[in-house]
């Protein structure tokens, strides 16, 4: 079938189904500039579904734009219509709850190749002023390919680089940096945006400052990031990587928060990285996050005398140049001397700085080849205040989770004095929290071990956030996930909410921006049942 004809057809279907207004010159405006309107079932049955696996919800069609133009005049449409319809920007899928899919909509598909890729703007560096601007879709493994260059990089990460640029920012995007750089939303300078009116605004901290702080952590309630200008350091070569081993949860938290309070202090006098994960299972000291341990001598639990309970594992770098590698060993050593880890348990490997940061897509691939990436992924991301975490780790770690784990669980203590309060995302109160996020996979059709079934693992889910509440722990969701008006005004709390409110009905007053967020629900059709009311 001809593509004009398909063209046509989406866009009669579009005319009937949303009552779009204009003459079809105008409509066909929509496909201008590289942008393609697409109602292929390949496209729609791929915007239906996300890494979570656990929604599903068809647009009506599928956008991808070639430029902010091409994203303004898609809003711009739906904002005019008479009856409206959603527009949620979707980059690489990796949601877990739906919050990138649009019912009955249009899903603006901002990552990926194809020929409207080919004319969105590619990464520029600007060596000299240290900040790269790059578009709303572009995956961050492409936004260091181009740094690197010019021998730059971005301070603050994701454990995984397969995300779009927008999709963090609107987000948070944390890993072991945060505590020193803070998260991704903490290093950017500048923002290109496409209201929920269809306008393109250019905002920073001085220009337009509302809509920058409202759109980092926006969860895309705002509009939409179609360019960051984001700070770039000068990148390292090569990470010294070091795994060591506690049995006991107070040794292993005390030693993280110091190695966290150390973040003014020289490059030489603290790691570039600091995280840590809970070890319930002996397969998850060898787990899919990374190729530290050798296939071939495997880490095992047992051979460190202890007696099968819940280990924990910290986990830090200490970037370096090979100019200075006759250095790196006596600044681990000298951070190393004072921690309380088990003695037999220093694990250490030197890798090239990108294949560190890459480190989980090397993981995927392997996944991929075994049918054992696209499966369900029941994750659930938790900020827990340190005054409490003790009272988590026994209660969960040690109580809910059991045995089985079913992927790896990630802990690790941030400083809140990194993250800038004017944005929309919501911290602890504590100077100190920790992320808390349980990373598991799940099987459906009711084979294998009954601990990874998807029932299950969603049951201890609700368990952990039921024991939070019984037990006064004033936990936060990260990625958040709620259902009801009430659970979003509670996260936020009474003064961001109200702010929260006041940002959406100022930049998407008609609310046709990511409902699948379930925040805001629109007055058109094509809703989830469910969707909280406005």
């Amino acid at each position: 079938m001809a593509p004009r004809f398909l063209l046509a057809l989406a866009i009669c279907k579009l005319i009937i189904t949303v009552g779009l207004n204009g003459e079809p010159t105008e409509l066909l405006q929509l496909c201008v500039g590289g942008g393609r309107l697409s109602m292929e079932r390949v496209d729609v049955e791929s915007a239906s579904l996300d890494f979570g696996m656990m929604s599903r919800a068809e647009p009506l069609a599928v956008y991808h734009p070639s430029s902010a133009d091409d994203v303004a005049r898609l809003v711009r449409a739906a904002y005019e219509s008479s009856r409206g319809f959603a527009v949620s920007a979707r980059g690489h899928g990796h949601s877990i709850n739906g919050q990138a899919q649009a019912a009955g909509g249009v899903v603006l598909k901002m990552s990926g190749a194809g020929p409207a890729a080919q004319s969105r703007p590619a990464p520029r560096v600007a060596a000299e002023e240290r900040y790269v601007d790059a578009w709303g879709g572009e995956l961050w493994i492409d936004v260091l390919r181009s740094t690197l260059e010019r021998g730059l990089a971005p301070k603050s990460w994701t454990d995984y680089l397969y995300l779009s640029v927008g999709g963090t920012l609107s987000n948070g995007g944390i890993s072991g940096q945060a505590f020193n750089h803070g998260p991704q939303i903490s290093n950017v300078y500048e923002l290109d945006v496409v209201t929920g009116k269809g306008d393109i605004v250019t905002c920073s901290e001085e220009k337009n400052s509302q809509l920058f702080h409202a759109v980092l952590g926006g969860l895309g309630q705002f509009g939409i990031i179609t360019r960051a200008r984001i700070a770039l350091e000068p990148a390292p070569q090569r990470v010294r990587w070091i795994r060591v081993l506690y049995s006991n949860f107070s040794s292993f938290t005390r030693d993280q928060e110091y190695l966290t309070s150390l973040h003014g202090e020289p490059a030489s006098k603290k790691f570039d990285y600091v995280e840590g994960f809970v070890i319930v299972d002996e397969g998850l000291i060898n787990n899919w996050r990374s190729s530290f341990f050798s296939p071939r001598n495997p880490v095992k639990i047992s051979s460190l005398g202890t007696d099968g309970g819940v280990l924990y594992c910290l986990e830090v770098t200490k970037n370096y140049d090979e100019s200075k590698a006759d250095t790196v060993d006596q600044e681990v050593e000298y951070l190393l001397k004072d921690l309380d880890f088990i003695p037999t348990s220093v694990f250490t490997t030197d890798i090239p700085y990108v294949d560190f940061l890459d480190r989980v897509h090397k993981a995927e691939s392997k996944l991929r080849a075994k049918n054992l990436w696209d499966v369900p992924h029941p994750w659930l991301n938790l900020f827990v205040p340190r005054s409490r975490i003790a009272d988590f780790d026994r209660g969960v770690f040690k109580g809910i989770l059991g045995d089985k784990a079913s992927g790896p669980i990630l802990i690790y203590p941030m400083n809140k004095n990194k993250w800038d309060q004017r944005s929309s995302v919501v911290t602890p109160e504590e100077d100190v929290f920790y992320l808390v996020a349980l990373l598991r996979s799940a099987t459906v059709d009711g084979s294998g071990d009954a601990s990874r079934r998807l029932e299950h693992l969603a049951d201890q889910n609700r368990r952990i956030l039921k024991f939070c509440g019984d037990e006064g722990i004033e936990v936060k969701q990260y990625l958040p996930h709620y259902s009801t008006r009430e659970e979003w005004a509670g996260h936020f709390g009474d003064d961001k909410w109200a702010r929260f409110y006041q940002n959406k009905m100022e930049f998407d007053p008609k609310q046709i921006l990511s409902t699948g967020q379930r925040i805001f629900k629109p007055d058109f059709g094509f809703y989830p049942n469910d969707a909280v009311s406005s």
